[in-house]
């Protein structure tokens, strides 16, 4: 039901004076607390207007919650696997190094490498170098 009335339209709303007619002090009081009434009545509705609401669309949020939740453990669960599979792959690609790199003796750099690989070219080619 649309109501009649509200607090500018009453606050707007002129009596015409009679021989005999009501009194204008008394009808104005009267229609100020009218008027404050209306917008008592107006902001109560404004204010219940949004928790109808929220009670019509409770149950459907309270459902979307639900599944929310139930996706954020699957999501979760899939996480778990994904770092758990990540984890065995860091291990096997470890082991696969490790076994891929011959046994150099530790503390072994390039330079000392290159060292050893040039001792041994003046050891088997240094004759060869002083004759020419």
């Amino acid at each position: 039901m649309q109501l009649q009335l509200n607090a500018q339209k009453i606050y707007e709303k002129d009596f015409k004076t009679g021989l005999r007619g009501y009194n204008p002090d008394e009808v104005d009081n009267f229609l100020d607390m009218v008027i404050e009434d209306y917008r008592q009545f107006e902001l109560m509705l404004r204010e219940r207007r949004p928790i109808e609401t929220s009670n019509v669309e409770m149950p459907k949020l309270r459902a979307d919650l639900l599944a929310l939740q139930q996706e954020n453990r699957r999501l979760q669960q899939e996480l778990a696997t994904v770092k758990q599979e990540l984890q065995r792959a860091k291990n096997a690609e470890t082991e696969t190094m490790r076994r891929a790199q011959p046994n150099i003796p530790v503390g072994t750099t390039n330079f000392d490498i290159l060292q050893r690989l040039s001792n041994l070219e003046k050891h088997v080619f240094g004759s060869r170098l002083d004759q020419e």
